[in-house]
């Protein structure tokens, strides 16, 4: 108990701190600057599995790891998002950052609210299992054959809701969400970033807590891995930059990770079934039951692969509109 709450309180100081260091001195981070951040929380997430595994077992230190990175990739992903409505929007970007930790901290919120709920089904319904593989199925299917830029018809309908009840100036007033024009106080198009970045985080949170639970049902491991996939992913956006777009293909190797865990849950519902309908209310005993190491592995391989391919690829589309480029000035 010393240890988890310990935990949660270092990491909360930590996440404080470098709430206080934006406010305090909005700017555009270096590339330096992100790398060293990012680093830092990678190799922080990291100590706290070696803590987990020296203090408790094995066990536990490899599901942490396993959540950390599947929701480490979800929240790359989001980060897709995250870029279309800065440029949606046209945020500056010195202040891009106090739009991200905003964003993170209510990610942190929504998840730490889900995580509970999650947690309470789970120990009161059995059943609940069958539910969230299938809902993570359904999603990896979503995420592979959605349509490109459907995301623009959801923002811009947000948009046009909000403009039609809320009077909101054209011009941003630094990071401020409210502003004084000719005597007349009015909301500044930030009002409407925050409030699609919290839209956004919403439905990454009913995607995302589903899939941890797949991997460990220890609520303090799942909040765990959500905020060590939070933190440091402000400075991933300014490190990574235009290579988002070159990750063509991480999307297809989320939706591997989320069919593979909504699979896992689907065999762990048949292990503890208590639908009477089901094998007559009996577990089910042949259902295969996938071992924490094999789901470190799949995990692992699917970002390592989507990732290595999404460069290649793009690698061979640079070398390619270069030639035409080429051909074109002959």
């Amino acid at each position: 108990m010393w240890f988890e709450v310990g935990s949660l309180v270092v990491l909360t100081l930590i996440l404080i701190g470098d709430l206080l260091l934006i406010l305090k001195r909005p700017h555009i981070p270096s590339t330096r600057e992100s790398a060293l951040w990012v680093v830092f929380y990678v190799s922080l997430a990291l100590i706290f599995a070696v803590l987990l595994w020296i203090m408790g077992d094995d066990q536990h230190a490899i599901e942490f790891v396993s959540g950390w990175l599947t929701e480490y990739s979800l929240s790359i992903d989001n980060l897709f998002v995250f870029v279309l409505i800065m440029t949606q929007f046209s945020v500056p970007r010195k202040y891009q950052q106090e739009v991200l930790m905003v964003g993170i901290i209510i990610a942190l919120i929504l998840r730490a609210g889900f995580i509970m709920l999650g947690a309470v089904l789970i120990e009161n319904l059995s059943w609940i299992f069958y539910i969230f593989g299938a809902f993570l199925v359904y999603t990896a299917a979503r995420q592979v054959f959605e349509r490109e830029g459907a995301d623009d018809d959801k923002e811009t309908f947000i948009v046009r809701v909000l403009r039609r009840f809320i009077p909101i100036h054209d011009a941003y007033d630094g990071s401020k969400l409210r502003t004084t024009v000719n005597g007349k106080k009015m909301l500044t198009p930030m009002i409407i970033v925050f409030i699609s970045i919290g839209v956004t985080d919403l439905v990454f949170a009913i995607d995302s807590i589903p899939a941890i639970f797949g991997i460990t049902q220890v609520p303090f491991l799942v909040f765990a891995a959500n905020l060590f996939a939070l933190m440091g992913l402000r400075q991933l956006y300014f490190l990574l930059g235009d290579l988002l777009e070159r990750l063509r293909y991480l999307k297809y190797g989320v939706a591997f990770i989320l069919a593979f865990i909504g699979l896992k849950l689907f065999f762990h519902a048949l292990h503890v079934n208590e639908l009477p309908f089901i094998n007559g209310g009996e577990h089910v005993d042949w259902a295969p039951e996938i071992d924490n190491w094999t789901s470190l592995g799949v995990i692992v391989g699917a970002i390592a692969i989507s990732t290595i391919a999404s460069l290649v690829a793009s690698g061979a589309s640079k070398k390619k509109d270069a030639s035409t480029e080429v051909d074109e000035k002959k």
